[in-house]
């Protein structure tokens, strides 16, 4: 059974910092893709990063150079550090994995507001 278990969203200022954070189980990260997603509320969800089995990444251009995905293969654990915070990047963050099906996790949710 994979399970995703996002964590680390909150309020943060406009131009703040916060790293995400998904827990994975039921499969070994380093074999699979991997990517963050979000949602605003009325808006559909979004692709932010994508990182490959392989390693390579990808992001969306709204947080290019803000965002950076990356995974910590011994924790089996996703990360989404995101700098210089918009308030346009409010949002519910999920993580998600194809395995056979879609999988996300229940989401976290980043609030950038002064």
């Amino acid at each position: 059974q994979v399970q995703l278990v996002e964590s680390g969203g909150g309020l943060v200022q406009p131009g703040g910092s916060l790293r995400l954070s998904c827990a994975v189980s039921g499969i070994s990260i380093s074999q699979y893709g991997m990517g963050w997603y979000r949602q605003a509320r009325g808006k559909q969800r979004e692709l932010v990063a994508l990182m490959s089995s392989g390693g390579s990444t990808n992001s969306a251009d709204s947080v290019k150079g803000r965002f950076t995905i990356s995974r910590d293969n011994a924790k089996n654990t996703l990360y989404l550090q995101m700098n210089s915070l918009k308030p346009e990047d409010t949002a519910v963050y999920y993580c998600n994995v194809f395995v056979a099906r879609q999988y996300w996790g229940q989401g976290t949710q980043v609030t950038v507001s002064s």
